[in-house]
């Protein structure tokens, strides 16, 4: 969607090396769909590292994966997959100059992203308390050798994805902040719908971790 060619709105402000707004939009939104490429290759990655470790250490992963708490993963799923619908309904509230409804999505969004945080520490600890660790630091009792490499990749996966839910909140924050101030309307709503497209990426990604490193036997 292009930007609109009728002013925007007086918080916009154009960079001196576009020639116009409908330019910078443009570009605002092309950089964004480059930057969540790069992301996807980044994820892409280690989720081929797992598939090539888990061909690998069949059994070793099959009881590692039983170590991991399926019904906090599920929760966890049911909070990310709410948060992009609240996500989603702040972006449209936006574009409709809905003020109010955008403020209240956003914060919506940012309590259902702590919840998966919370309950991702949760389970964290549990895991430092059982000593199920990655690689020589892994204590705790196995059957198999290559339990720890499971854990391994296992921290390694949440936790980048965690960071990226962290970045996410930020990111909501800062469009949060913009939006009380009454920055955002149907004629200037691009921030709002990039960091949407950011956070429903993040989601994206854990609808796959779930299954692979929860249910995947």
């Amino acid at each position: 969607m292009s930007a609109p060619s009728e002013p925007l709105s007086p918080q916009y402000k154009v960079a001196h090396h576009f020639d116009k707004a409908d330019t910078q939009f443009d570009a605002n939104k092309l950089g964004v769909w480059l930057f969540l490429t790069t992301e996807i290759l980044l994820f892409g990655g280690l989720f081929c590292a797992f598939f090539i470790f888990r061909e690998k250490y069949l059994p070793g992963f099959v009881e590692g994966h039983h170590h991991l708490d399926k019904i906090m993963g599920a929760i966890n799923t049911c909070a990310l997959i709410a948060s992009s619908l609240t996500m989603a309904l702040g972006v449209r509230a936006a574009q409709q100059s809905k003020k109010g409804a955008t403020v209240a999505f956003l914060l919506m969004t940012l309590a259902l992203a702590g919840v998966f945080l919370v309950i991702k520490y949760f389970e964290y600890a549990h895991k430092f308390h059982d000593g199920l660790l990655p690689g020589k630091y892994f204590t705790g009792h196995l059957v198999h050798p290559a339990v720890p490499t499971f854990f391994s990749v296992y921290f390694m996966m949440t936790g980048i994805h965690g960071v990226h839910v962290v970045i996410g909140m930020g990111l909501i924050t800062w469009v949060l902040l913009r939006a009380r101030r009454g920055e955002f309307s149907s004629r200037y709503y691009w921030p709002v719908e990039g960091v949407g497209l950011y956070w429903h990426l993040v989601d994206l990604i854990w609808i796959y971790l779930f299954p692979l490193l929860y249910l995947v036997g």
